[in-house]
Formats: structure tokens, sequence, C-alpha cells
């Protein structure tokens, strides 16, 4: 059953992924529910993600499956196994640090996504370095991007702001708490001969460093914010809680934003409630589901907002 599924899309994702210029996409997304397991295709490698339900776990038939799919995946998707690399996707406690390592060494390699590339590297993290399900979004920003002083916060790895300096934003602004990913976001812009100097690179706890540039006289036509849902480190000056904190995000993301800028908002914190208060006065369009590109079968990956400030100056 697996495997026939498995097959079917195969077929219709590699034939959909080539016209649209992807060699990184998914190609399973639980679509059967005896067979909880995210597969994706990253170039000739495969990530195996797997949700093992809470009777599986019980009566231990967890492994037996693991070894029946990645048999499917193996012969299906024509993958040497020791390119498969398995990732257990268990319930964390809130709170859970972002991003963690979980290997050392693995190979890091180049993807392409819509005319663009990016180094992943699927053994060291729970996250490859590129979040896929933002590629629509992603393209919007490229779109919308000619001229701007783009803001990237929370930046990650900085796709984003490949898009925006591909699209010929005036300048760019990536700012995140970890070198790790700063760096890896300068490599990003430099695989696509972007490394310029209007590209800058800020390594701040986001938060804090937007309020102190609210009497700065910088203001942003386009901004992306993607927070994570719960945040904490040594080097943040207290916790992050998107729920709890993102009225307060959002005014400091207001005090930045150009007249008639566009901010686009996200979270994968399905709970999640918008704040009536924190954007009144901004136009409001919620993009979701129809920001999830088609390879997600599950919608409920995340949400996302675009808002726009009004013409006549920050309210």
């Amino acid at each position: 059953m697996f495997e026939n599924r498995l097959r079917k899309n195969a077929r219709h994702f590699r034939k959909w992924a080539r016209a649209r210029g992807l060699t990184c996409f998914r190609v399973y997304d639980r679509d059967i529910p005896e067979y909880p397991y995210a597969v994706d295709l990253y170039g000739e490698r495969v990530q195996l993600v797997e949700f093992p339900r809470r009777r599986a776990l019980q009566t231990g038939t967890v492994e037996e499956q693991r070894e029946e799919v990645l048999a499917a995946v193996a012969a299906v998707l024509e993958v040497a196994p020791e390119h498969i690399h398995v990732k257990t996707h268990t319930p964390q406690p809130w709170g859970r640090k972002q991003y963690e390592r979980i290997g050392q060494g693995s190979e890091r390699f180049v993807v392409e996504e819509q005319g663009l590339k990016f180094w992943v590297n699927l053994g060291d993290y729970l996250d490859t370095g590129l979040f896929m399900d933002h590629r629509l979004t992603r393209a919007r920003v490229r779109e919308e991007a000619r001229g701007q002083h783009f803001l990237n916060l929370f930046a990650y790895t900085g796709a984003f702001t490949v898009y925006a300096a591909a699209g010929g934003a005036a300048r760019t602004v990536t700012v995140d708490l970890s070198n790790t990913y700063l760096d890896w976001a300068e490599e990003n812009l430099a695989l696509n001969g972007l490394a310029q100097a209007r590209h800058t690179l800020i390594r701040a706890d986001v938060l804090p460093w937007l309020e102190a540039q609210r009497d700065a006289p910088e203001r942003y036509g386009l901004v992306v914010c993607d927070p994570p849902s719960f945040s904490t480190s040594k080097r943040m000056s207290g916790t992050f809680n998107v729920q709890r904190d993102h009225p307060r995000l959002l005014a400091a993301i207001r005090a930045v934003l150009a007249p008639g800028g566009v901010l686009y908002f996200s979270t994968n914190f399905q709970g999640f409630a918008l704040s009536d208060a924190a954007v009144r006065g901004l136009e409001v369009q919620e993009l979701t589901p129809d920001s999830i590109p088609e390879d997600f079968q599950r919608k409920e990956i995340h949400r996302c907002w675009r808002m726009v400030a009004p013409r006549g100056g920050r309210p």
C-alpha cells in the first residue's frame, strides 16, 4: 500500500518539480494514516521523517515498519540506502531549543529551487537548512523586492534574503542570533553570486535589536518575520514565546516599516491566535492555505499573513 502510493506520487511530483525548477520537494506527506512518514527528495538524497503513532510505540512495531518503508523508498526512488537520512519527530516539551545539532560532519550539498541554489545538510540538524513549505512565499518576496530595503528577521539560513536579493532589493538586512546560520546565509548568497556589501548580516537577539531601531533613520519596504514557536538561549535576554510576544514583536516591526511597507509574518505554531489589537491599522490578509505548496498534502504545517502598513505613515 505504501509502496504503491509512493510510486504514484513520485511519478507525479518529479514531473511537477521539473516544470518548477525544483530539485528538492516532498514526495509523500503522511498520505496513508497507517504509514505516518514524510518523504522529501533533495537531489539524489532523501530525508525520511517518521511520526510514530502511540500504539506503534507501545507495541514495538515502529522498527519493523521503518524497515519496510526504507526498502520501498530505496527501490521506488532509486536512492542508495546510505543516502536516506531517517529522523523521528516526537512531541517536544514547550521550550525545546530550535535547530539544535544532532550530528557532526555530514556532507553539505546544493539543491535548486525556482532558479536559485541553496546549501543543505540532511544529517547534522533536525532541519535541513531550507524550509520547503515557504517556497511560494519566497517567490512572492522575489516578485516584490525590486528597489526595496528588505529586512529578514529570525532569518535562519537566509533563503528569503537570497530571494529578495535576486529580485533586485536595493538593500537587505538579515538578523539572526546564530553565527552558524548567518555564515550559512552568507554562503547561500555567495552561491548565487549575490554576496555584495549592500546585503548586511547581523547577529542579534531579534526583539531587542528591533526595538533599538525605532529611532534609527532606516525604514523597510519589505519585511519577513518567521519566528520560532519558542526559543531560549544563553545569548538571549530572556525567552521568546510567539503567542505571548507577537504583539510586542509586531509593534516593533511596525515602527521600522516604511509607509505602505509589506510584512510577511508566519508561524508554525498551530495553536497560534493573532491578536486583533496587534494588527489594528494594518491591512491584513491571511495567505494560508494557499501559501502551502502542492507537494505538502498536510496543510497545517504553517500559517502565513501579508500585512501592509498605511501609506500615510506608521499607525
